[in-house]
């Protein structure tokens, strides 16, 4: 982290005069030196705020964080813990006396620690081979319950004679029956559930609930402590079927497992009313479609009267949150690229309270964000918005205050791209598409410039006014970056959502030609240089618009899915892809796989491409970009390959890699730009 002096003295004595020094546009290396406020977690009483400050640092090439806390008026803004380290996942107990963390504060493994508030003493709960997940006290304080992995020996059908004493023999043969096997950003995965425990707050030995061969979600207390409820997929065809979840309650004493939910499709999320009686969650009944809304239910404790409450909201209902008067619940949703918090009474009325969450990355402007809610409805949320990452703001059902400028020090001499905000119509049906421009520092309307379209993946995710280090880094290299959310994004309704279902992509193309044409009408383009990039949906999306399209100068395709039919049967989750994204499976219906694949049209290909792929990628595999790579060497494409070593889908697990990332697309661009 930076140096704390600097950050809580120095920053008031001296930024008046670095404000005085001409500023310069961000470098590569200031990716080292930006942090972000993530999981704001607000006492009981709605005093303080805890919240996990995220740094890096550049010469371990690590991502750090630790605890802070301040007052809700924004007093008092201190740490809890400092270092080298990662600490995260904070929780208050319900009288607001302590909380407990994960942290790899001893010996660099992680533990479960506990914290008494008043004296700042720690503990650590635990010294198992595995880290507790997903934390929740019970309501007398008096006990934890969470969900941890536990290993299984797994037997393996082959059976290696005994070598020779003194013999040097290669690593026994792996024997897999499963189908997922591997996971992004996991490897090969080891054999074992994530099970249900607890555990005492004075310490002493988890106590394991559950043995089965099944995953179980992070568990909630009952009102009276005597039994547990969780969500998970308990089903014999969990692998076929890798969206049928139910909501459980299981019985501490017995052991006994019942299931609350039982319709085909996800019920999860579980939060429990202030009075105990009632149950409120997410999911919706599955048509195996793309994109579904999460809808917010309720139900009786014992699993009786089930309701849906949201059914007239054409939005995902994300994190839901009781109202201390047992009337209604709070949640987010992202609307039109904007994360807001939203209240819904029990009669299904919704009111949108806040406005601008998100902020939780620092490379590509995703929506995100997360808050969290007081006994007394006071809010602590992370902050969002065009000019910063992610910091933290309070809320109390009549005004908003930021608590935290993070950054304040980096931006007070580095300058900071303009954002504008677009709609056009699609050159397809007239839908209108949304979309943002970030402008180089220093734009002058008057010249033209160079211009990224970046694509977001998903498909069903949806870019928004957050900020992104990594294309404000392009907008400060001279280019204008044009990011959208064409047909297929969320948070514009699941209409518009499942435009692109079996469909994927197709007229998604149209609409984003037509968002470079409505900036191109503004006379500010140099249209010799347009260049196009996207990661996962958006590299199947830049393959795709190379093939149907000579118009620009130069394409990075980033961990792209190039051949459905291979990717189906290679990625992370065989059961999930082909039953979501097509109708059939790749054997019975091959035409609908290669018609969707960029593969199909690489002879028609002239842009110069890249492809930018982790090795360690499990999601789009880099298989994916080898295909691709070779087929355009075979066309005479000029093309390029660019392996990120120990990567997986995300990249950025290391920050030199996301630097790594946006050198190679900065390089292959700048390479064919004209002057």
């Amino acid at each position: 982290m930076k140096n704390l002096f600097f950050l809580l003295i120095s920053i008031s004595c001296f930024i008046p005069a670095l404000n005085a020094q001409q500023k310069t546009n961000l470098q590569l290396t200031d990716i080292f030196s930006m942090e972000y406020v993530s999981d704001p977690q607000i006492s009981p009483d709605g005093s303080q705020v805890i919240y996990v400050r995220n740094f890096k640092d550049i010469m371990t090439d690590k991502n750090l964080s630790n605890l802070w806390i301040v007052n809700f008026d924004g007093t008092q803004n201190r740490p809890l813990t400092s270092g080298n380290q990662n600490d995260r996942s904070p929780v208050w107990s319900n009288d607001g006396s302590k909380i407990v963390f994960i942290s790899n504060m001893q010996n660099g493994k992680n533990k479960l620690f506990l914290m008494w508030l008043d004296t700042k003493n720690i503990a650590p709960l635990t010294n198992t081979p595995n880290v507790p997940n997903r934390v929740s006290w019970s309501h007398d304080d008096k006990y934890l319950a969470f969900n941890m992995f536990v290993p299984e020996k797994s037997e393996s059908l082959i059976k290696m004679p005994e070598k020779p004493e003194g013999a040097v023999w290669n690593a026994p043969p792996k024997y897999i029956d499963k189908m997922n096997y591997r996971g992004d950003g996991q490897g090969y995965l080891k054999s074992g559930n994530r099970q249900l425990f607890i555990l005492s707050t004075n310490g002493g030995s988890p106590r394991q609930l559950t043995s089965s061969s099944f995953n179980h979600g992070g568990p909630i207390w009952s009102k009276d402590n005597t039994k547990l409820l969780f969500s998970a997929n308990l089903h014999e065809e969990h692998e076929y079927e890798p969206n049928n979840t139910e909501v459980y309650s299981l019985d501490i004493t017995s052991g006994s497992i019942k299931a609350l939910s039982t319709r085909l499709g996800p019920d999860e999320s579980p939060v429990l009313s202030p009075d105990g009686q009632t149950i409120a969650y997410t999911g919706y009944d599955d048509k195996y479609q793309g994109y579904q809304l999460a809808q917010l239910y309720t139900m009786s404790a014992d699993g009786n009267n089930i309701k849906v409450i949201s059914s007239d909201f054409d939005r995902d209902i994300q994190n839901i949150q009781w109202a201390a008067d047992g009337k209604g619940l709070y949640f987010q949703y992202n609307e039109e690229g904007d994360t807001k918090i939203g209240h819904i009474t029990l009669g299904g009325k919704i009111t949108s309270l806040v406005e601008n969450l998100g902020g939780l990355s620092l490379g590509r402007p995703y929506n995100s964000g997360t808050f969290t809610v007081s006994k007394t409805n006071k809010f602590a949320y992370t902050l969002g918005g065009t000019q910063h990452p992610a910091d933290l703001a309070v809320y109390d059902r009549k005004n908003t205050k930021r608590l935290t400028a993070l950054n304040e020090d980096l931006f007070s001499y580095r300058n900071i791209g303009e954002v504008e905000e677009l709609w056009w119509e699609s050159s397809y049906d007239q839908r209108r598409i949304q979309g943002w421009l970030i402008k180089p520092p220093n734009f002058d309307p008057s010249k033209k410039y160079p211009l990224i379209l970046e694509i977001h993946g998903g498909p069903f995710l949806s870019y928004g006014s957050v900020f992104s280090a990594e294309l404000q880094i392009m907008a400060a290299k001279g280019y204008l970056v044009l990011y959208t959310n064409p047909r297929g994004s969320t948070s514009y309704g699941e209409e518009f959502g499942n435009l692109i279902h079996h469909n994927y992509p197709n007229n998604d193309y149209d609409d984003l030609m037509s968002g470079v044409d409505a900036v191109i009408e503004k006379g500010i383009v140099d249209e010799k240089n347009l260049f196009v990039t996207g990661g996962s949906g958006g590299g199947v999306l830049t393959a795709w618009i190379v093939g149907k399209t000579d118009r620009f100068t130069a394409a990075v395709v980033a961990k792209p899915v190039i051949n459905w039919y291979s990717f189906v049967l290679y990625a992370d989750n065989p059961g999930f892809f082909y039953k979501y994204w097509f109708p059939n499976k790749p054997w019975e219906d091959p035409t609908s796989y290669l018609k969707r694949s960029p593969l199909s049209y690489v002879g028609n290909i002239t842009t110069p491409t890249m492809l930018l792929t982790g090795e360690e990628d499990f999601r789009t595999p880099i298989a994916e970009s080898e295909q691709f790579y070779a087929a355009l060497k075979l066309e005479k494409v000029e093309s390029a390959m660019v392996r990120i070593p120990g990567a997986s889908h995300g990249i950025a697990n290391r920050p030199s890699n996301l630097i790594a990332k946006l050198a190679s697309i900065l390089a292959w661009f700048e390479k064919y730009k004209t002057n």
